[in-house]
């Protein structure tokens, strides 16, 4: 299998996959207490954009990476595959408190174990893993700021809307979580 095909294989699983997770694990009025202030829409609009463009970029090659295209291939690749094992283990962690919306229940409780001990929204870092492999994967400095920029601000947004509902929802227990572990990034941010 070549680099590409496996490249368009995960690609595509991951689209798939949130599909899924977003109709799957989307919570409904009365589930519980919805507050997600239209962020999964603008995630959704800001990703298929960003993606489509940068898709489109590669053809144009405005200012090509200065790397190989099988070194690059290799290490998108390789954040690709990071990338998508972040965001399911985050997933899996949170079992049915995970949410595709911003949203709170009643038996909900802050998680801190897995990849929650390491990151507060490792779920999102995940994601921000996959876009910056998308980038690379366009082997163009502009298709790499398309796919990378856009949606993390879109998803710094999203981890704004989330903590407000968290910090509402759980208080103290939230706040001593925030002071011990990073929002997005291990020992950084």
């Amino acid at each position: 299998m070549s680099l590409s095909v496996l490249w368009e294989w995960l690609f595509n699983a991951w689209i798939a996959g949130e599909i899924v997770i977003s109709i799957a694990t989307r919570t409904r009025r009365g589930q519980g207490d919805l507050q997600d202030r239209g962020t999964q829409l603008i995630l959704w609009i800001v990703i298929v954009l960003s993606m489509t463009a940068c898709g489109s970029l590669p053809h144009f090659r405005f200012l090509p990476l200065p790397i190989g295209h099988a070194s690059l291939r290799i290490a998108a690749l390789g954040l690709l595959a990071a990338g998508l094992l972040v965001r399911i283990a985050a997933i899996f962690t949170l079992g049915k408190s995970f949410s595709a919306n911003v949203a709170t229940h009643a038996a909900q409780t802050i998680n801190r174990s897995g990849v929650y001990a390491i990151v507060r929204h490792p779920s999102y870092l995940g994601m921000e893993i996959i876009f910056l492999a998308a980038g690379i994967n366009s082997f163009d400095w502009a298709g790499l700021a398309v796919a990378f920029i856009p949606p993390t601000l879109a998803v710094l947004y999203r981890i704004h809307v989330e903590e407000a509902v968290l910090f509402g929802a759980f208080g103290d227990r939230y706040a001593d979580y925030a002071r011990t572990t990073k929002r997005l990034l291990p020992g950084i941010y």
